[in-house]
């Protein structure tokens, strides 16, 4: 499996390097959004996990470049895990054309999770992957299990 990473925080690498090693994984890490583009068309990756707030082209604006290159037949289909800093960014990922995203904090379960479940052929296409840290969720605006998946509509 081929990762691209686009993040320009040293931990997000980390966190993701640590989750995804193995003998049959390989990484790609770009530290400008603007080069993602010409990552992808290199040596196109098994999945791309793109930072939300990363540099002058954040996650948001990579995900775009990446579907209306991908709808003009300019590049083949990447999918694309956004990494979100709070579930409001939720709608932001979705209208972007990411196929799942994680909210910050990182694990390494929550990020093979989500690899996992874009990767695997019977995965939904569109899926939101819920923060696995729910538990430090309290009060009445908690959200539950039951409202984070969301599909497309």
């Amino acid at each position: 499996m081929h990762v691209l990473v686009a993040t320009d925080a040293q931990w997000v690498v980390d966190e993701i390097v640590a989750a995804l090693s193995g003998p049959e994984t390989s990484f790609t890490v770009c530290r400008n959004g603007r080069d993602v583009t010409g990552v992808v068309l290199a040596r196109t990756p098994d999945i791309a996990i793109l930072d939300l707030q990363s540099g002058s082209m954040g996650g948001m604006a990579v995900t775009m470049d990446l579907r209306h290159d991908e709808s003009s037949g300019a590049m083949p289909h990447v999918p694309i895990l956004m990494l979100l800093d709070r579930h409001a960014d939720t709608f932001i990922a979705q209208r972007s054309g990411a196929d799942a995203w994680i909210i910050k904090p990182l694990d390494a379960l929550a990020i093979t999770r989500a690899v996992s479940a874009l990767l695997s052929p019977d995965a939904p296409v569109f899926e939101a992957l819920a923060d696995t840290h729910t538990d430090t969720d309290t009060g009445p605006d908690a959200e539950t299990p039951e409202e984070e998946p969301v599909t497309a509509g």
